[in-house]
């Protein structure tokens, strides 16, 4: 009897991590354990103006995905209103979006235009962005229409 109930304790053990690794969907940039952002803090880009890594004691869950905050007042301000802090494209690159593919947005290569978070996968993939940021966000914005909803593996084939 004992090894049945180590077979089920198992069973559901590894069922159990293999949901909380896909909890937060394909349409959003977050790790296995649903950390979004590399565990920086959204708000600070719009109060601060720079990234900034949040607190693991101070943490909100969003469309299954968990926002950490360098304070409580951040953490109260995306509360109140998380689609104003959250970056575009589910935080996945923006340049890489415009080019119909997901790649890790960097918390660190960001921009604000019109209110909205973007995101970049490097320096220099930031720097051919900011070329034709309104272009490229246009074309990011058409795209993303067709690939939310994709992997980005997905993607890659």
């Amino acid at each position: 009897m004992s090894v049945f109930k180590s077979l089920i304790t198992g069973a559901a053990l590894s069922l159990a991590v293999a949901t909380s690794s896909i909890a937060a969907g394909v349409e959003l940039n977050a790790s296995s354990t649903g950390l979004a952002m590399q565990g920086y803090d959204p708000v600070a880009y719009f109060t601060e103006g720079a990234p900034t890594k949040g607190d693991y004691r101070i943490s909100s869950v969003y469309n299954d995905a968990t926002y950490r905050f360098a304070s409580e007042e951040h953490k109260a301000a995306f509360d109140a209103d998380p689609e104003a802090y959250l970056p575009q494209y589910g935080g996945y690159c923006a340049f890489g979006a415009a080019m119909g593919f997901k790649f890790d947005g960097d918390p660190e290569y960001w921009k604000i235009v019109d209110g909205e978070l973007f995101l970049n996968l490097s320096k220099d993939i930031q720097q051919r962005w900011e070329e034709d940021v309104p272009g490229l966000i246009a074309r990011a914005d058409d795209n993303w229409v067709n690939i939310e909803s994709k992997s980005p593996e997905e993607l890659q084939q």
